[in-house]
């Protein structure tokens, strides 16, 4: 029996791979002589870089950086095997993760740190760059990334504004001068997951603000800014782009790259399926096994699982999602080519238990899922 293993990581629990590990000792547990094939995945979040580093063999840097609140933060980021892709994922430097829930605030969170990891790549001489944007603090459409690689962003009395998406209410020019002249000789593929628009009911501070710790009023005030800082961002670039699918990811740092950089927008999961060579793999094997931290309706949307379980539907190969949890509209995904869907939780427990004994829970819930394919197996021979 050939079984892929093929989860993304379960935020603040397991890395993907950790995730991968569990699956297969609980797949062992059950079917020892089993061919397991580990092959983590991401959609452009947190892991995204490891996922592409190992698939690519390629090795993993640090640069420290300017965190989402002002603070240095050692972030990471990879080059392939070949030396010719850089890949970074904004979560590791202005990710969620990185600010205690006292103080998140996203009218003065920035994307600086993000940009000096892209200055960093291309300090490396790469000219090619893998921009995963998923896990944001931040809410102030790229303008932070943008500052990082030389953009100014000034008041009408030509002083610079301090950094946040709040204080882009106050944009009257964008001076594009200084911008690094090595962007114009880059490729960079935005690994992105979702499709909003950046500002408006489906934009990035109505949808993902409140997650990041805003008020109603500062949704109010963030999307008022953000709307002021496109219309001035089309002027100085001559793109319109606002409106344009997944402009409002990472609080609008969708939108900061394609008016600042020559950047395109494809499905995080999709660049890392074809980095890691997931359809071949597919080929002969049995069975697949995905899953992630919490399977939902908007897991159906286009997130990890679904992706996977899209090109392992093209090779005919069932397709199992063990997550961590199972929310609302979870059953959606067995409309996208999932089978079969189950939770590592077997029992009430506390999110801070689950998540501590991540990896316990999820090699025994595979273990009881290859039980029950144990048993079919039986009553078809």
């Amino acid at each position: 029996m050939r079984i892929l293993v093929a989860p993304d990581s379960f935020k603040g629990s397991l890395s993907a791979l950790g995730v991968a590990e569990a699956m297969e000792r609980g797949i062992h547990a059950v079917f020892p002589g089993a061919d397991v094939i580990k092959v983590p995945i991401a959609d452009g979040g947190e892991g995204t870089v490891e996922a592409l580093v190992a698939a690519t063999a390629g090795r993993l840097m640090h640069t420290t950086v300017r965190g989402p609140m002002g603070e240095p933060q050692r972030a990471h980021w990879g080059i392939s095997g070949d030396g010719s892709t850089a890949f970074i994922e904004m979560a590791s430097a202005s990710g969620l993760p990185l600010v205690p829930k006292e103080r998140r605030d996203p009218r003065i969170a920035s994307t600086f740190g993000t940009g000096e990891l892209m200055k960093a790549a291309l300090e490396a001489g790469l000219r090619r760059l893998v921009v995963g944007i998923g896990g944001s603090a931040t809410n102030d459409g790229g303008s932070g990334m943008a500052r990082a690689l030389g953009a100014r962003f000034l008041d009408a009395g030509g002083h610079e504004l301090p950094e946040g998406g709040a204080a882009l209410a106050r944009l009257a020019r964008i001076d594009l001068s200084g911008l690094d002249p090595r962007l114009a000789e880059a490729s960079i593929l935005v690994a992105c997951d979702v499709d909003n628009p950046l500002c408006g009911p489906r934009g990035a501070s109505a949808v993902y603000g409140p997650q990041k710790g805003a008020t109603p009023e500062m949704v109010q005030e963030l999307d008022a800014a953000l709307a002021v800082f496109a219309g001035i961002a089309a002027a100085a670039t001559g793109r319109d782009i606002a409106t344009s699918p997944g402009a409002g990811a990472a609080g609008g740092l969708g939108a900061g790259l394609l008016f600042f950089t020559p950047a395109s927008l494809r499905p995080g999961v999709a660049i890392v399926l074809e980095t890691t060579g997931f359809e071949t793999l597919a080929r002969g094997a049995d069975l697949v096994f995905t899953g992630e931290g919490r399977t939902d309706f908007q897991t159906a949307m286009g997130k990890a699982p679904v992706g996977v379980a899209e090109v392992a539907r093209r090779q005919g190969v069932p397709v199992i999602c063990l997550s961590g949890g199972l929310g609302e509209g979870a059953d959606e995904v067995l409309d996208h080519g999932i089978d079969a869907i189950a939770s590592a939780v077997p029992q009430p427990m506390t999110l801070e238990d689950c998540m501590g004994q991540g990896a316990a829970l999820v090699e025994a819930a595979a273990a009881r899922v290859c039980r029950v394919l144990q048993v079919g197996l039986s009553l078809r021979g």
